[in-house]
C-alpha cells in the first residue's frame, strides 16, 4: 500500500463526480490513493480524469490503441507497479494481446506490426529511465511511415504527461512500486 504524507480524502467525502474513478482504480488496482490523494485538490483531480485522459489519452487522432501500448511501455520501464495493475486491462481491452504484453522486453522482435513497434521504441525514448532519450533521424522515419508529425506530437504529448503523471506519483509515493522501480526510494525515505 501506498504509504503517502498526503491527506487522503476517502470515498464516501469525495465529491460525487470521483466516485466512478476512485472505484475504478480499487477494482484495478485496490490502491485507490491517487484519487484520494488528488481529491484535496478537485481542480487537479478533474484535470486528470476529465482534461487528460478524456479527451487527450481516450481522444484525439491518433487510435487508442497506440497510446494503451505506450503507457504501458512506459509504466513497465518505469516499474509502478499500480499502474501496471491498470495498464494490463487497459491494453487488452485496447485490443492487444496476452503475447504482445509477454514480449513487451523484446518488442523488435515480438509480435508486433512495425507501427507498434515504432510507438514501442519511440515509448523508450520518452521514459523517465532514459536520460539520453531522443528522437533520432532513424526513429522520426520509422514513425513517419506511419503516422504524422501532428500524431508524433500526440503520442509524445500523452506519453509526456503519463511519464510526468508517474514521476510526480512516485515523489509523493502514491503508488506501489515494482521491485526493479528505479524510483523505489523516493519519498518515503526522506522520512
Amino acid at each position: 500500500m501506498a504509504d503517502t504524507l498526503l491527506s487522503r480524502i476517502p470515498r464516501n467525502r469525495l465529491p460525487e463526480q470521483f466516485h466512478l474513478a476512485w472505484d475504478t482504480m480499487n477494482q484495478l488496482t485496490e490502491e485507490p490513493t491517487f484519487v484520494e490523494v488528488f481529491a484535496n485538490n478537485p481542480e487537479m483531480l478533474d484535470f486528470v480524469m476529465n482534461k487528460f485522459y478524456g479527451p487527450v489519452f481516450f481522444g484525439g487522432k491518433v487510435d487508442n490503441r497506440y497510446k494503451q501500448l505506450a503507457r504501458l511501455k512506459l509504466s513497465l520501464e518505469h516499474g509502478c507497479r499500480t499502474c501496471n495493475k491498470q495498464n494490463v486491462p487497459g491494453a487488452l481491452a485496447a485490443g492487444l494481446s496476452q503475447a504482445q504484453i509477454d514480449a513487451m522486453d523484446s518488442f523488435e522482435t515480438g509480435p508486433f506490426t512495425e507501427s507498434e513497434k515504432a510507438v514501442l521504441a519511440y515509448a523508450s525514448e520518452v521514459a523517465l529511465t532514459n536520460v539520453e532519450g531522443r528522437l533520432t533521424p532513424a526513429l522520426y522515419k520509422r514513425l513517419r511511415a506511419q503516422f504524422s508529425d501532428a500524431d508524433i506530437l500526440e503520442l509524445g504529448t500523452a506519453m509526456a504527461v503519463i511519464s510526468g503523471m508517474a514521476k510526480l506519483s512516485f515523489v509523493l509515493n502514491l503508488v506501489e512500486k515494482e521491485n526493479y522501480c528505479p524510483f523505489a526510494g523516493s519519498a518515503a525515505d526522506a522520512a
